[in-house]
């Protein structure tokens, strides 16, 4: 086998083989290749860099966008209106279709555009040994076999096997989800490892946050770790919204039916009352222009619009104008621990001395805060111990914290900056006096030996050894522990070993701390220093805290009907705590990425409905997940702000991406962005979602009946041969003025009290559905009794039929007014004050509304346009009347509908 074929396969694994192995397959060497060796790889593997997928052509991507059946039906409307010569009725149609083309334009393409961030993560200047020499180079140069040097600041930039580290430790987060820097080594490790266990790794696109190492790279451009999550975000496949689906549907079924009744109305005016063709076929045409709603597409845009207007004051950026409307159908949130529910910063949050346990409290690492014990604040000064211990804590580090405009930021290992700020918290001058405690000598963290050692001089002329590391490898050099009174006495291991089980069945990682005098004239410090004398001072469980807006998010998510699954990469000790902490159901219940593995498909299935929580999870891991819920028909978010997360993102129905600490790539996946990475805006985002798609139910419930009810007085009149009530003039009229004014003014409606006390609804249910069919047949007949009913009422008072032609116009308009104010409360009366009072939009399109019904009514210039004559006051009291006894039938309906619905125990909305 060649060395192509096995750095190609992709079974080929590298973590659980010796270097000498990798260095064998490899055919390369620990001094690096040639550099005529690089230069004939390099045409073998291909640069260093992610390949572009084929793109559509810009003009092809624009006309693609018009593949829509509901585009066909405006299409075929805008031809239809075209032949009536109604230019106005045209143009409208065409600006409708050519915006909604933009807008679907300009928002595609975010699988080109997360490649391209992953693209970009690439590191663009690698240091490696070629030659036996030291060389920078391009990081798309690098290939398979060359040796890289990593120092603390780079960006690892390609797969890489180490073979030699010295305080070696990498911020992994982007891909595996955990917060906290892995030491890494040069062992090989167990073949089954997950991702966040192989330290023998080094993975492309992660930074080295501490010391020096050497690798050997196994891995270029594609067939990286995050080459392979390109691969897998090109071949998943977005789910389309439930929104587009019901509109698809809608579309099918309003062209099928319009379709159908315009072919029977014109085979029964042919045959059956023997008109003329061409009259008929315009009668016809003039029958589809009133039956298609002409402006409900822009009125639904612009429903979903002022959504992403107010879901960005909520902080919620909305990437795709649909998104919005699935969100309100969630019915589950898989998140990510590290910065979603967690702060993505280490605090500590424990302290154990010989004596007492204490905790403490605080804000990421800002140095403020209280320190309790038996759950009362304590006078720090009154516990020196504290002191002593914060002293080894901040000379023993690496760390430093800066702080700008009230936000305070670590600079080096998080955990070191988490053990700054408890020094703060303890003793505030500790932090001035670290500069006055010259460093004379440094062991620096070893992954090897899992300690930090440091050699202090003060101006007293006082020499200290300060030490910290892993609990079980400080405690095996430590004969002496320090009391709170000062004193000194053999160590209880026994004791201790007990705290480090208490500390990290909390979720905790432990660190201990130690010191040792020592001679002032001693300024080198060697291995044998730290060996033995060591005096214990404690031990600090640091944890990556939770979000305690997360806390009520949570519990909100849980009342509105929506499951949380927490999706993690962390360990499963520390995934369990957060999850009691946050409050998740079944927080005891966790999966790991190793159990996933041994499941197919359908087990997995049949266990992620009472599972919540799932540790040391890859990419993969996440994607199946997503795709198992699904399965169960469930409606997914998937909130994330790693690499990572970026395929699960892309095949969520809605993917969340975290605005300030999340990548690119997660960023690029996404439909929905939150700029504060706040989990609680998720369910601020979810509650407009769901305000957006009732909105959107209203205005659909509110203009399908005003169309029917047009379209079913030109079939009326059409079977029985009367002349039209109203004139295609005014149906004009209706359609592009009072229709799209007042209907718009549902898209501003606010949330409804019971939004969130509602189930999800189903991504199956139809936009349709049978209760609001039966309400837009029953507002339809209502609309065509007030209409013809005060029609041949004027006529029968000897009006002329231009004035009977009016009144039905006003009758129409009049009735619409009724039913807006019907329409805005679907789960409700809406004889209430709330309903009557309306908002500011509806009481000025309603006044828009009349006046404008007046001018045309009764000023001589419109009343020549729009064929219409004055009305007698009699008459104008007459339709009001007519309007409020309309709003009472269906007001009637609608409540004995709704107490049926109640005394059958089944959540129904009223449309």
């Amino acid at each position: 086998m060649t060395s192509n074929s096995i750095i190609k396969d992709p079974s080929q694994t590298w973590h659980d083989q010796p270097i000498k192995r990798v260095v064998a397959v490899l055919k390369s060497s620990l001094t690096g290749l040639t550099q005529d060796e690089a230069q004939s790889r390099l045409k073998t593997f291909g640069y260093n860099r992610l390949p572009e997928p084929p793109r559509h052509s810009a003009l092809l991507r624009f006309f693609l966008q018009f593949h829509n059946v509901l585009i066909y039906v405006l299409l075929g409307a805008a031809v239809i209106t075209a032949l009536l010569d109604h230019v106005i009725d045209t143009i409208v149609i065409l600006a409708v279709v050519i915006i909604n083309a933009l807008i679907g334009f300009i928002q595609e393409g975010k699988a080109e555009q997360a490649l391209a961030a992953l693209r970009q993560m690439l590191t663009p200047i690698a240091t490696v040994l070629r030659n036996g020499e030291r060389y920078c180079i391009p990081g798309e140069e690098l290939v398979p076999g060359d040796v890289v040097l990593l120092e603390a600041g780079d960006k690892v930039p390609a797969d890489v096997r180490l073979f030699k580290t010295h305080g070696l430790t990498v911020q992994e987060a982007l891909l595996t989800g955990e917060s906290v820097p892995v030491e890494k080594q040069t062992t090989s490790v167990n073949t089954n490892a997950p991702l966040g266990d192989r330290s023998c790794m080094a993975f492309s696109g992660t930074l080295v946050t501490n010391g020096q190492g050497r690798g050997i790279v196994v891995a270029t451009s594609e067939t990286t770790q995050i080459g392979r999550i390109s691969g897998m975000l090109l071949t998943v496949h977005m789910l389309t919204t439930p929104l587009i689906v019901q509109m698809g549907l809608f579309a099918r079924w309003l062209t099928t039916l319009i379709l159908l009744i315009a072919a029977l109305l014109l085979a029964y005016g042919y045959f059956v009352q023997h008109h003329q063709f061409g009259e008929l076929f315009m009668i016809i045409v003039g029958l589809s222009v009133a039956a298609i709603p002409e402006g409900l597409p822009a009125v639904l845009s612009i429903t979903l619009a002022i959504g992403v207007q107010a879901m960005a004051r909520r902080n919620a950026i909305i990437r795709r104008l649909p998104a919005i409307e699935t969100l309100g159908s969630v019915s589950v949130i898989c998140t990510d621990k590290t910065g979603t529910l967690t702060l993505n910063e280490m605090i500590v949050s424990s302290v154990v001395t010989t004596e007492h346990e204490f905790t403490l409290d605080g804000t990421g690492y800002e140095p403020k805060g209280s320190i309790q014990l038996n759950k009362k604040n304590i006078n720090n000064h009154q516990y020196p111990l504290l002191t002593e211990l914060a002293r080894a804590a901040i000379h023993c580090n690496d760390a430093a914290l800066h702080e700008h405009e009230g936000n305070w930021r670590v600079e080096g290992d998080p955990m070191e900056g988490a053990l700054l700020s408890l020094a703060g918290k303890i003793n505030p001058v500790l932090l001035e006096e670290r500069n006055t405690w010259m460093r004379t000598d440094v062991i620096p963290f070893d992954s090897k030996y899992r300690f930090m050692a440091t050699l202090h001089h003060n101006h007293l002329k006082q020499a200290f050894i300060f030490i910290k590391g892993a609990p079980e490898q400080i405690l095996s050099h430590c004969e002496k522990q320090k009391t709170e009174d000062g004193r000194v006495e053999p160590i209880n291991k026994v004791y201790w070993h007990h705290q480090i089980e208490q500390i990290a069945a909390k979720g905790q990682r432990v660190l201990a701390l130690a010191m040792k005098p020592i001679n002032p004239e001693h300024t080198v410090l060697e291995f044998s220093d730290v060996e033995n004398e060591l005096i214990l001072l404690g031990m600090v469980g640091l944890i990556d805290p939770p979000r305690p807006e997360a806390i009520a998010a949570i519990n909100q998510c849980y009342k509105a009907g929506i499951a949380v699954k927490m999706i993690t990469g962390d360990h499963a000790r520390t995934s369990i705590a957060i999850a009691q902490q946050i409050g998740l159901k079944n927080p005891n219940k966790v999966l790991t990425g190793n159990d996933l593995d041994h499941m197919n498909d359908e087990e997995l299935a049949n266990t992620v409905l009472t599972t919540d929580v799932y540790a040391r999870t890859s990419p993969e891991h996440k994607l199946r997940l997503v795709m198992a819920l699904q399965s169960h028909g469930m409606t997914v978010a998937m909130t994330g702000d790693g690499v990572n997360d970026a395929p699960a993102l892309k095949r969520a129905d809605a993917g969340i991406a975290m605005g300030r600490k999340g990548s690119e790539v997660a960023k690029e996946a996404a439909e929905l962005i939150l700029a504060d990475d706040n989990f609680a805006s998720i369910v601020a985002a979810v509650r407009e979602g769901r305000t957006v798609y009732d909105n959107l139910k209203k205005v659909i419930s509110w203009t399908l009946p005003t169309n029917a009810g047009e379209a079913m007085t030109i079939i009326v009149a059409l079977l029985f041969g009367m002349s039209l009530p109203v004139t295609p003039i005014q149906i004009l009229w209706i359609n592009l003025i009072t229709a799209i004014t007042l209907g718009l003014t549902l898209a501003f409606e606010p949330t409804e009290e019971t939004t969130m006390q509602r189930l999800p609804r189903s991504r199956d249910e139809p936009l349709l559905s049978s209760v609001l069919v039966w309400h837009i047949i029953l507002v339809s007949i209502l609309f065509l009794c007030g209409v013809f009913g005060l029609y041949f009422h004027a006529l029968e008072r000897g009006y002329s039929e231009v004035l009977a032609q009016t009144i039905a116009l006003n009758t129409l308009v009049v009735m619409e007014i009724f039913h807006l104010f019907f329409i805005r409360n679907m789960y409700g009366t809406s004889i209430t004050w709330r309903a009557v009072k309306g908002t500011k939009v509806i009481w000025l399109a309603v006044i828009i509304i009349t006046v404008a019904q007046f001018t045309i009514t009764y000023l001589p210039f419109f009343q020549q346009v729009f064929i219409t004559e004055s009305i007698p006051f009699t008459e104008g009291l007459l339709i009001v009347i007519t309007g409020i006894l309309f709003f009472a039938v269906i007001e009637i309906e609608k409540q004995i509908r709704l107490l049926i619905s109640r005394k059958n125990h089944f959540n129904s909305d009223s449309l």
